[in-house]
């Protein structure tokens, strides 16, 4: 991999580096402490990186074989408006992802772990960074009709409860949320980010494999602190229990079901040559991933607990817990991770607002299916306003006061309030490029540097 680091226009450098004052500001704390907890790695860089290696031809679509795009001018409106959905979305994950970790990144078990999570916030800030670069590197406003401005300031305005994913309009219950996030919503990122690959806007697909790279640590951040806890459940510890680990699996896996869009679309990303799979294609390898995964864990958890057995003894007492949902020589069904049904708590897709137990049986009553919610999801989630929203949206479509398909158009969003006491929502004008306002943390503007961005914090 050959790869060019660039930057973006100063002013929106400072628009970043303003909502970073507001949204992160442990990342100078990061910078800090780098060479402690990565030694092995390099410096952090703010800035955005190409892949120069990535193909310069049409790898799918209607027009495989031919240059890819290297200018939104060289695109259809029709695919313009299409790829700037999908940019909008990204930098809205990015962004998103790092005001959830924000709120339980203190109740980390250790520093190591506190130390992970902050890199990982700080590499989705890059991953934003990056989506911003391909909106000011080009001008998009002939096409799409939009000012790079009010693209920006979009993404900049948006909080916990108005990003353009549902799975990251949901605020953390505790740390676990924090770890079964990165095992399970990073994972998603990773499959979009390798779909996107082939992207036919060129920009685009240089942006995908340095975003992988970093991908990867943040399916480690959530899979290894997992491994840790299940091995020291084994052993008695109850203060992380397999049973905790699992409601919040039960939270977050259906909503990364549904970040892959309907079952049954996917066609137009195909067609103009933006991705390589079709949703339902995509979604179905994810699901397998995530079992997989949780079938090492389990493996773990009860290697840990039962160190004399030989592997193949450990996988058949697996095999026996899953079949039979019975006790085997001690260890509880309960105690085992299993994966939601694919139609469980779904608000989105073909199965949105079906009323199904976790492992897929149906549920004729409405008031059982929320009663079984109550047993399967964290207690502090079910204490929320979205899971109040949920549970009204599932009554009326129950009740046959509203269908299924006008539910999943009205599933809970919070939206951003107009008088939010930040101004990020004009950071891009509203920031004091030239300093006469606001002192405001700075980020090095060196165009090539490759090292970590300085903050000079008020």
């Amino acid at each position: 991999m050959k790869v060019e680091t660039t930057r973006i226009p100063k002013k929106y450098e400072d628009a970043v580096g303003h909502w970073v004052k507001h949204n992160f500001q442990d990342l100078p704390l990061l910078e800090k402490y780098w060479d402690k907890y990565f030694p092995s790695d390099d410096a952090y860089c703010l800035c955005a990186k190409l892949d120069l290696s990535t193909s310069q031809t049409q790898e799918v679509g209607d027009h495989k074989g031919e240059p890819k795009a290297e200018d939104p001018s060289q695109l259809t409106e029709e695919a313009a408006k299409h790829l700037l959905a999908i940019i909008r979305a990204q930098a809205s994950t990015e962004f998103g992802s790092i005001q959830q970790h924000q709120v339980t990144l203190e109740r980390s078990p250790s520093d190591q772990d506190k130390f992970w999570v902050l890199r990982v916030m700080a590499e989705e800030l890059r991953h934003g960074y990056q989506m911003f670069h391909m909106l000011t590197s080009r001008n998009w406003e002939p096409l799409a009709g939009v000012k790079t401005e009010d693209m920006v300031e979009d993404v900049l305005a948006m909080e916990t409860g108005s990003h353009v994913l549902e799975a990251f309009n949901l605020p953390y219950d505790s740390f676990v949320d924090n770890v079964v996030f990165s095992g399970i919503i990073d994972r998603v990122g990773k499959y979009q980010l390798t779909m996107q690959k082939v992207c036919a806007y060129r920009p685009f697909a240089q942006s995908m494999p340095p975003m992988l790279r970093e991908e990867a640590f943040h399916l480690a951040t959530g899979v290894v602190p997992m491994r840790r806890w299940l091995e020291a459940a084994a052993q008695g510890d109850a203060f992380i229990t397999p049973e905790q680990i699992q409601k919040s699996l039960n939270k977050w896996v259906p909503r990364g079901l549904e970040m892959f869009g309907d079952e049954r679309g996917g066609d137009t990303n195909v067609k103009l040559g933006f991705k390589d799979m079709k949703n339902r294609d995509a979604q179905s390898k994810y699901f397998d991933e995530v079992a997989k995964l949780l079938h090492d864990l389990n493996l773990r958890f009860l290697r840990a607990r039962y160190v004399s057995k030989s592997p193949e003894d450990i996988e058949k007492m697996l095999a026996t817990l899953l079949r039979e949902r019975s006790t085997v020589e001690g260890t509880r069904y309960d105690e085992i991770l299993k994966m939601p049904h694919r139609n469980f708590f779904r608000r989105r897709g073909e199965p949105s607002f079906l009323m199904v137990s976790v492992e897929g049986d149906p549920i004729a009553d409405v008031e059982d299916y929320i009663r079984h919610l109550a047993q399967v999801l964290p207690a502090a989630y079910l204490a929320s306003r979205d899971m109040a929203q949920y549970r009204d949206l599932v009554r009326k479509v129950a009740s046959g006061e509203v269908t299924r398909e006008d539910a999943a158009k009205k599933s809970p969003m919070m939206k951003r309030k107009a008088d939010s006491v930040c101004p990020c929502a004009k950071g891009v004008r509203w920031v004091d490029t030239d300093g006469g306002a606001e002192k405001l943390p700075q980020i090095a503007t060196n165009e090539g540097t490759t090292g970590a961005p300085t903050f000079h914090c008020p």
